[in-house]
């Protein structure tokens, strides 16, 4: 049988058991303490077939089920001033995570002021990073636009990276007849302690491991005419440092990277339209000769579109850019250097994809991805860059529960 016969049989069971587990068991929020305290969770899981390629584990004309996500959260407005949150995740995705759970956020909210013309305040522990439209939610099945983000803007082989960090953030909100304005500034140590961190930058069986300086986090975004439209601006700064292991071949060598992000969206009644170009300078050095050393300004960007079909259907289209070197963009250069194919540089994706929420709990999401380019491939599930093929195709299905 072949792999995309195998595809649709899976495929079919996952909505048909989703759909009768839905009806057979309604679930929802669990609220306690007069609405104080609120519990929410979802799972996910997603199947994934590549017609060239591994992504999210062994998909290559196969199946691959190894992309699920489990979350549980709550929140306890101590004060009407004062909210502990927190959640823990078991994220599933390939060879760069394993499924173990961990604590997403954690973290303490304190509104030091609040008026009708907007709030402050300050927020400690655990926080998410401020980082384009959708990373302090990306987590959350059902509040992404697709089944995947745009690549050329939150990678997902570097996700823990820069889905949060231990610190602090303060934040201000403004609201008036012209719209509101909410700005936010964090200071926190990313999360550095995982393997799949150090292996995303410097490869595979590292025996060393990664430190962080704090890293700063600015985002400002305004929105216009009751949410109809937004902008947004976000800037990190990100300071790691190798540390090398027994016989390593690496040095004590640095990257220092800094992404500035422009994001905008429209807002219609049936349609929206989002688009988020990045600039990334990148410095990397002190490795040695058995790396690739050397300063770049990266660039991406991604143009999408949503319009609602029906009340339950949703349709998207989105075409998605990645450059690691914008001097640089057919890789032609690192060819020369390093003698690995110059399409491992860059990545440009046309994305088709439709939602059916089943019921307000479950949801179905099936996507097809034609892809020019390996860039933002995980080594974990690809080791040999031999085997890699430039054009590939990406066929991927998620079934979501929420509660």
């Amino acid at each position: 049988m072949c792999a995309y016969s195998r595809f649709a049989r899976a495929a079919s069971g996952l909505a048909l058991l989703g759909a009768f587990s839905l009806l057979a068991t309604p679930v929802r929020a669990i609220d306690l303490l007069d609405g104080d305290l609120q519990v929410h969770g979802f799972f996910s899981l997603t199947l994934v077939n590549t017609s060239d390629n591994n992504f999210f584990g062994q998909s290559d004309d196969r199946i691959s089920n190894n992309f699920s996500e489990v979350g549980l959260n709550s929140s306890w407005r101590l004060t009407p001033d004062v909210q502990v949150s927190a959640q823990l995740l078991s994220h599933r995705a390939g060879g760069t995570d394993d499924g173990g759970v961990r604590l997403d956020y954690g973290l303490l909210d304190w509104t030091a002021m609040s008026s009708e013309q907007g709030r402050g305040g300050v927020r400690l522990g655990r926080v998410k990073t401020a980082y384009g439209l959708y990373n302090k939610t990306r987590d959350v099945p059902f509040t992404r636009p697709s089944i995947i983000l745009p690549q050329s803007i939150y990678f997902d082989r570097t996700r823990n990276l820069t889905v949060s960090a231990d610190g602090a953030e303060i934040y201000l909100e403004h609201y008036d007849e012209a719209g509101s304005l909410s700005a936010s500034f964090a200071l926190g140590q990313p999360q550095t302690d995982t393997e799949a961190a150090t292996v995303a930058l410097v490869g595979l069986n590292p025996p060393g491991h990664l430190d962080a300086k704090l890293a700063p986090d600015f985002q400002a975004i305004y929105e216009g005419a009751g949410g109809r439209y937004r902008l947004g601006f976000t800037a990190l700064h990100l300071d790691l440092r190798y540390r090398p292991g027994y016989a390593d071949r690496l040095g004590s060598g640095r990257f220092k990277l800094t992404p500035l992000i422009f994001s905008a969206q429209y807002n219609a009644e049936n349609w929206s339209l989002t688009s988020e170009y990045a600039s990334r300078r990148i410095s990397v050095k002190d490795f040695g000769p058995y790396f690739y050393n050397g300063d770049a300004v990266g660039e991406s960007y991604y143009l999408q579109g949503t319009y609602r079909l029906a009340p339950k259907w949703e349709a998207l289209l989105r075409y998605d850019v990645y450059y690691a070197d914008k001097n640089d963009r057919d890789g032609s250069d690192f060819a020369a250097a390093t003698g690995l194919p110059g399409f491992t540089r860059y990545a440009k994706d046309w994305t088709v994809g439709v939602r059916f929420d089943v019921t307000p709990q479950f949801m179905l999401r099936a996507e097809a991805h034609r892809v020019d380019g390996t860039g933002f491939l995980a080594v974990q599930d690809n080791p040999d860059p031999r085997d890699l093929r430039r054009y590939w195709d990406n066929f991927m299905l998620l079934g979501s529960f929420r509660f």
